[in-house]
C-alpha cells in the first residue's frame, strides 16, 4: 500500500452492499499487563490473516486506532455471512478461547464490537487531498464529478 495523496475530490462507488464492523478493546486497569497483553497481541496475527486471504474470507480493508486506554478497528466487509463464517476461523476461535481462559470476567480488559449491515446506495464518502483510506481504500476510488458532488448526491434518494 502506498501513501500517495490524490488531490482533489474523490468519492467512493455505493453500488455494493457492504458490512462495516467496529472491534477494540478497553484497557481497565493498565497495571495488569499480563491481563490485556495477549488480548492486544492478538489481533495482529489475525489481521495478517486477513489481509492475506482478502479474496477468499470478503475482507475488503481497515483502519486502527490507537488511544490511551481504547483500541479501535473499522474493519470493511463484502458480507454479514463472510464476517461470520469469519468468526468461526481457527485463528479467531483461539484468541476467543485464550480471552475467556485468561481473562473471563475479570474487569482488567474489555473488548466490544459492533456491526452494520448498510444497503448500497445508503452510505457515501469524500476524500480531499487524501491518500486511499477507509471506504476509498476498500472500494472504488473515483475522482468527484458534477453528477455526485454533494454527500445528497450521492446517496440514494
Amino acid at each position: 500500500m502506498t501513501n500517495q495523496i490524490y488531490t482533489g475530490r474523490y468519492t467512493i462507488d455505493n453500488t455494493e452492499d457492504i458490512v462495516v464492523f467496529i472491534i477494540g478493546m478497553r484497557v481497565n486497569k493498565r497495571l495488569a499487563i499480563h491481563k490485556w497483553l495477549p488480548v492486544f497481541s492478538a489481533m495482529p496475527g489475525m489481521i495478517k490473516e486477513l489481509y492475506i486471504n482478502k479474496e477468499e474470507l470478503g475482507f475488503l480493508s481497515m483502519e486502527s486506532y490507537f488511544g490511551l486506554r481504547t483500541t479501535a478497528m473499522i474493519q470493511y466487509w463484502r458480507s454479514i455471512e463472510d464476517l461470520l463464517a469469519y468468526a468461526k476461523n481457527e485463528k479467531h476461535l483461539t484468541a476467543w478461547k485464550n480471552f475467556n481462559q485468561k481473562v473471563g470476567n475479570n474487569d482488567a480488559v474489555g473488548i466490544y464490537h459492533e456491526t452494520y449491515q448498510i444497503s448500497k446506495g445508503n452510505y457515501e464518502s469524500i476524500y480531499v487531498n487524501m491518500p486511499h483510506y477507509g471506504l476509498g481504500k476498500a472500494l472504488n476510488h473515483n475522482p468527484v464529478t458534477v453528477e455526485r458532488d454533494s454527500a445528497r448526491k450521492r446517496l440514494k434518494e
